[in-house]
């Protein structure tokens, strides 16, 4: 059967009458709490992982002492951070990188560890860290390792660890810069971590950082998960009044399934 118009104005009038009305208006200001709280914990995760994202590179060295020790973990926070070093070249441990990219084209890291001096001056039997002197096109081309001690800057970097395998342990080409590998090459203590110089040494050609600062898996999560849990909030809001709206529908008394019924007429 066809609905009238007076029938369809019926049903727009029951749906806007005061107790209705105050539904309506009570589920837009849940809506509206609900989703503004969740977008500010959400904006609040973001800003949260971009904080710790921060690009280190451009700010000022400091003191490798100052951001870790030979035995310290690699601090997460210091990815890209410039430290100052001095110490004595460990020409025999020089390795090579293979690999790496600069400008589309494939080459090799050039890596000499350093051992850093202690607290008394130069220690050449102290804790090394290698420091990525340059890149090379190829290995034949490099420049012979420097020996005696240096002075200088390096992006601080945390050691690599992709899971792929050196296939030839005795020769001096590594598939990844991971203390496990180098440890093979290096008689002494290494840092955990490595270097890359801001300027490239002995006329190598600059390499490029490898690593960024990233967030890390679990920073701010628990913005995140208030996010969600109001967002989940103001869909039940809608939901209760759904529920509320197609009761009201129905008239007191009415048998169930009339609801249906009414709306299949």
């Amino acid at each position: 059967m066809t609905r009238s118009f007076h029938s369809y104005a019926g049903d727009v009038r029951a749906f806007l009458t005061l107790r209705m009305l105050g539904a309506h208006l009570l589920m837009l200001v849940c809506l509206g709490v609900a989703g503004g709280l969740g977008v500010w914990q959400y904006d609040a995760w973001q800003e949260h992982r971009a904080a710790e994202a921060v690009d280190l590179t451009e700010l000022d060295p400091v003191a490798l002492g100052d951001v870790m020790g030979p035995d310290d973990a690699f601090p997460g926070d210091r990815v890209g951070q410039p430290v100052e070093l001095s110490g004595s070249w460990l020409p025999d441990a020089t390795v090579f990188v293979s690999g790496r990219e600069v400008d589309g084209v494939e080459g090799f890291w050039v890596v000499t560890p350093l051992a850093v001096d202690g607290p008394d001056g130069p220690d050449p039997d102290g804790p090394a860290l290698p420091v990525v002197r340059g890149w090379v096109r190829a290995v034949d081309t490099a420049p012979p390792p420097p020996a005696g001690t240096t002075s200088l800057v390096a992006w601080l970097q945390p050691t690599e660890g992709s899971g792929e395998a050196d296939t030839d342990p005795d020769d001096d080409v590594l598939p990844q810069l991971r203390t496990a590998d180098l440890v093979q090459h290096v008689d002494q203590d290494l840092y955990g971590a490595y270097g890359v110089a801001t300027e490239p040494l002995d006329g190598l050609a600059p390499a490029t950082l490898e690593q960024l600062p990233s967030p890390g898996r679990f920073t701010a999560l628990r913005n995140l998960l208030y996010a969600l849990e109001w967002w989940v909030f103001g869909g039940f809001a809608v939901f209760i009044w759904w529920r509320f709206v197609r009761e009201e529908q129905v008239p007191h008394g009415a048998p169930a399934g009339a609801d249906r019924v009414r709306s299949d007429a």
